[in-house]
């Protein structure tokens, strides 16, 4: 039995955007308990699990290390899924990711020492790369342009849920003795991998893919049975289909379907931009909330459970928060959330480092709880703004440049390329992340507040980034995308004409106006 409803295809597939929030939250919520610093200390040798004082953890350089390891795979793992995608299917490329993050959770769940957890989360890494790529690809070749936002988006609300469940799992563990308080939560993550690997069994491949293998009936037996309820002879899906048949012919004389391809002269502007939408993502500093914000509230003066629980309601907020583009995504269009949320980002981290910086003092040696990373300390209503920023950088976050950033790479390139262009684009995304995750903890110890204000800096260059050079790209089918890179446009007005604010529908009363535009498609087709 196969499941045609788009709705429950997604909730599906975006298992996989969990898994990156599980991991999330498997290392925020854990690295700063007594139990984990115990066990892989590197410091003063104590009492274990029982006095924090005598447990400072990892070191901060390796403390990164073993953060960014998840990142370093998930950077391979996002460069091997376009190999993976085009050869095997979307699906089942999603399916081995999801194998993959099995072995690394037990690798993690059952870590003797700092090496083999590094280990085990670079694994973990592996499936994180090789979904978060392909996740949006899968379920956007399978969305009517309506939808496309929307099941795209709900990538990152995935992730989003990971954070939360994983961090709650995770504080409930931290009242566990000893190694059980981590190697609980580590071990649970592998079930949503599992309910992944078995759901997708029951679901389509991509049309595209398929149609990219000339397994044309398979391929209009999934599009009419998604978007037209088995109805193939309906105005829409027939033009739909001759679309995506015209696209094919014009490809299949095509040799350029290497990561070399995208660098090329015609390809090269629509790469810079999907590659920097996910590095500015990083850039964003969103990283620093969700991995370190136990440090973060820590130097605000909290400890302990009251830590713990005041960074689970940052969790709460990004579940929250991703609603809004979720529902307004294809509306509003993708220029107004990413400029708008930049534009905020920037005020908030502002804010952050003029409070840290005009009030705050160093720590005393050591760190905040024995935390060397908690290495600043600020009181009083100046560190109450400093929480609530930092929960308003996550409220700017989750409906602005988290979800989109896994919408819009898949959105910009032709049938060909667009495995390889989302697997290079979030590539780059865990390259950043791994520098970020690597380079924080050693930042707040040896830099302090000034982390704020890079953070504050990189928000407001990629506001200037976004209105001159990112593309409106919302309301369109895949194929039309294409068209929007012809000639030499300026990026602020390049939807005015190719993408009307008109909602575009699938109802029986604008047949008549998609064949139309179908023939304009058609024609555009023929004269290259």
């Amino acid at each position: 039995m196969m499941i045609t409803n788009i709705y429950v295809i997604t909730g599906i597939a975006v298992i996989g955007g969990s898994l990156f929030g599980f991991d999330l939250s498997s290392m925020s919520a854990i690295l700063s308990t007594t139990q984990y610093r115990c066990y892989f200390n590197q410091g003063p040798s104590g009492p274990p699990f029982n006095n924090a004082a005598y447990c400072s953890g990892p070191d901060s350089t390796v403390q990164g290390g073993i953060t960014a390891s998840m990142s370093g795979g998930s950077f391979i793992g996002a460069l091997i899924s376009g190999f993976l995608t085009d050869i095997f299917g979307r699906k089942l490329a999603i399916q081995m990711g999801a194998v993959i993050w099995i072995i690394g959770s037990i690798l993690c769940c059952a870590s003797q020492n700092i090496p083999m957890l590094i280990v085990g989360r670079f694994t973990n890494g592996l499936c994180v790369g090789i979904c978060s790529a392909q996740v949006p690809v899968y379920v956007g070749e399978l969305a009517p342009p309506h939808l496309r936002g929307l099941v795209m988006g709900a990538q990152q609300w995935a992730i989003t849920w990971g954070v939360l469940i994983m961090f709650y799992i995770s504080y409930g563990s931290s009242f566990l003795v000893g190694p059980l308080a981590f190697r609980l939560p580590w071990g649970l993550q592998m079930i949503p991998a599992i309910f992944l690997f078995i759901g997708l069994m029951f679901t389509p491949e991509s049309p595209r893919w398929l149609a990219k293998k000339d397994r044309w009936d398979e391929c209009c037996h999934i599009i009419s049975s998604i978007h037209a309820n088995n109805n193939l002879d309906g105005e829409f899906i027939q033009m739909e289909i001759q679309q995506l048949k015209d696209a094919c012919a014009l490809e299949r004389d095509k040799t350029d379907n290497t990561y070399l391809d995208l660098f090329r002269p015609h390809m090269i502007w629509r790469t810079h931009i999907v590659v920097f939408v996910q590095i500015w993502c990083q850039l964003t500093g969103i990283n620093a909330i969700l991995y370190y914000v136990t440090y973060i509230f820590g130097m605000a003066g909290l400890s302990g459970s009251s830590n713990l629980v005041a960074s689970s309601i940052s969790s709460v907020i990004n579940v929250v928060m991703t609603i809004p583009a979720l529902l307004f995504m294809d509306r509003v269009g993708r220029r107004p959330l990413l400029i708008g949320g930049s534009i905020s980002l920037t005020i908030w981290w502002t804010i952050c480092a003029g409070l840290m910086g005009g009030y705050g003092v160093p720590a005393p040696p050591g760190g905040l709880n024995h935390i060397p990373e908690e290495s600043w300390l600020i009181t009083g209503a100046p560190a109450k703004v400093v929480i609530a920023c930092s929960y308003l950088i996550v409220a700017s976050f989750a409906p602005t440049w988290g979800p989109i950033e896994w919408v819009y790479p898949s959105e910009l390139f032709p049938l060909r390329l667009r495995g390889k262009a989302a697997a290079l684009s979030t590539a780059s995304n865990w390259a950043f992340n791994f520098a970020l995750s690597y380079f924080i903890p050693s930042a707040f110890v040896n830099i302090t507040w000034k982390t704020y204000a890079i953070f504050a800096v990189f928000a407001f260059a990629m506001t200037l980034h976004v209105f001159f050079v990112f593309p409106e790209t919302s309301g369109r089918t895949l194929e039309e995308v294409e068209d929007a890179f012809k000639g030499i446009k300026l990026a602020w007005k390049m939807g005015e004409d190719k993408f009307p604010n008109e909602e575009r529908t699938l109802d029986h009363e604008s047949d008549q106006k998609k064949c139309e535009e179908a023939m304009h498609v058609e024609d555009i087709l023929a004269s290259r």
